[in-house]
């Protein structure tokens, strides 16, 4: 869907919905040229997601679709995001091609900042009709083929435009998740980063390949890959900006583009699902996307670690021992706790190459994540105060919400192991999965800035986004790193 963005005072043109968004228990502002039926407003409350079609008697608009945004006390960002999508939703399932609104500036009020509530609207009209049908022999394309929104905000529309840049970098990374792992392998994730640097000067990437890495002693990350009959690659991709950079910022993310557990083996329930073990390396390549038409005064740098996982007849042996780059000896009691093993290579690699300001990393690292905080919030492992409510800002605002988990001396000597220097795994009466992985990365990222992310339960599904919908991928990652640069600026 196209989304057009106009001034207030443009001329409201034909199209075949307008949307009026009206908060419980006021009238909606319908403009006075879209004449409605008499009592078309009759029984509607505005409760938040409330919606109903109704035909105009005349006007440019044949009908108008009626969107609730709920009690104005309880509306945010989120909240907004969430209406939007409802609306185009609605409007393309009652076959108009092109619709318009006209936010007003009650809807910015409680937001309290136009732009934000400008992007919010924007990434949720925008996601709301996402779908991913590649390999559909007959694919069902929305009907909704444009959005006009009109606003007499500069300030909300220069938000409108961030929202299109954000939401289309999110698409981008679901597109890469939702696609099958014999469709998306190391070499095509090295293939996107090649097109990403192709959209902008001021993006460069390059990619080490097995060898390479071999040179550079990864001995993690090419012991995860020995197993598969796919060559793992490390990618790395470089954002200039146009002056001086105030900070460097290095963003790593795990890119298990599928994860069978290796001879630790997976149970097969849904082990489809492991396609999606790549969501961090996504998320990586999503900021770069939206990089492309951004100006951030920042030197960024995006590593991905990409290989498979599998029990090949080469594969890595539970009790077998790899040496990382930084010469940290690792006993590998779980193939399974693969994800690790990948990171803490890219890891040593970014502190040995770039020696950046901050490091944020990403990964679909641990199932204890997922019960100790479900599907709506990433865990958060920052290892400064600063870097921890940045986060923590950036999630509230974009909705990509992160919760601080502990990361204790305690937990990183759990980390030590007795054959190697460390293990891969704490012992199975230990508990604390999430921070143990934490604990374990924490190992190679010496006193820089740090926060790693567990995005296990948010990467895919949820509850209460409906600019997500259905078990897809979610493209979590991205606009809460944009969020953060922005702070960052």
């Amino acid at each position: 869907m196209k989304l057009v963005v106009k001034d207030r005072a443009a001329k409201l043109e034909r199209n075949d919905a307008l949307i009026v968004f009206a908060f419980e228990g006021e009238t909606p502002d319908v403009p006075r040229e879209v004449v409605l039926p008499t009592h078309a407003l009759r029984g509607f409350k505005g409760e938040f997601r409330e919606a109903r079609a109704v035909e105009a008697d005349s006007g440019p608009c044949s009908r108008v679709l009626l969107v609730g945004l709920g009690k104005a006390a309880d509306f945010d960002a989120e909240r907004l995001r969430r209406v939007a999508a409802v609306a185009v939703q609605r409007a393309d399932a009652s076959g108009a091609t092109s619709a318009v609104a006209q936010p007003t500036k009650a809807l910015e009020k409680p937001i309290g900042d136009p732009f934000q509530a400008g992007v919010a609207l924007a990434e949720g009209a925008s996601l709301g009709l996402y779908r991913y049908q590649s390999f559909k022999t007959k694919p069902k394309s929305a009907k909704l083929a444009k959005l006009t929104v009109h606003s007499g905000s500069r300030e909300l529309r220069a938000g409108l435009e961030r929202g299109r840049i954000s939401a289309a970098a999110n698409a981008y990374v679901r597109d890469l998740q939702n696609a099958p792992a014999n469709k998306l392998r190391p070499r095509d994730l090295a293939a996107e980063a090649k097109k990403l640097a192709a959209r902008s000067p001021r993006i460069r990437a390059k990619t080490l390949g097995p060898a390479e890495l071999k040179r550079h002693g990864m001995g993690a990350l090419l012991g995860v890959a020995q197993g598969s009959v796919e060559p793992p690659a490390l990618i790395h991709l470089v954002y200039k900006p146009r002056g001086r950079a105030k900070a460097c910022i290095a963003l790593v993310g795990k890119g298990l583009t599928f994860d069978t557990g290796g001879i630790s083996i997976k149970p097969a329930a849904r082990m489809w699902d492991m396609k999606y073990d790549m969501s961090g390396g996504a998320a990586v390549l999503g900021v770069f996307h939206a990089l492309a038409e951004l100006d951030f005064p920042l030197e960024i740098h995006g590593v991905v670690p990409a290989t498979e996982n599998m029990p090949g007849g080469r594969a890595i042996k539970p009790g077998d021992v790899v040496t990382a780059m930084n010469g940290t000896t690792i006993e590998v009691l779980n193939t399974d706790a693969e994800g690790r093993l990948a990171l803490c290579d890219a890891l040593a690699y970014v502190q040995k190459t770039v020696e950046p300001d901050t490091i944020v990393d990403l990964a679909t690292l641990t199932g204890a994540v997922v019960i100790a905080l479900g599907h709506e919030l990433s865990g958060m492992f920052a290892s400064t105060e600063r870097l921890r409510d940045q986060l923590t800002r950036a999630g509230e605002q974009c909705g990509e919400r992160v919760w601080p988990l502990p990361l204790l001396d305690a937990h990183k000597d759990q980390m030590k192991g007795e054959v190697a220097d460390l293990k891969n795994i704490n012992s199975s009466d230990s508990g604390n999965g999430a921070s143990a992985g934490a604990a374990f990365l924490a190992h190679f990222v010496g006193s820089t800035e740090w926060c790693h992310l567990d995005i296990a339960g948010t990467a895919w599904g949820g509850l209460g986004r409906d600019w997500v919908g259905g078990a897809q991928g979610s493209g979590v990652g991205t606009r809460l790193l944009l969020a953060w640069l922005d702070s960052r600026s």
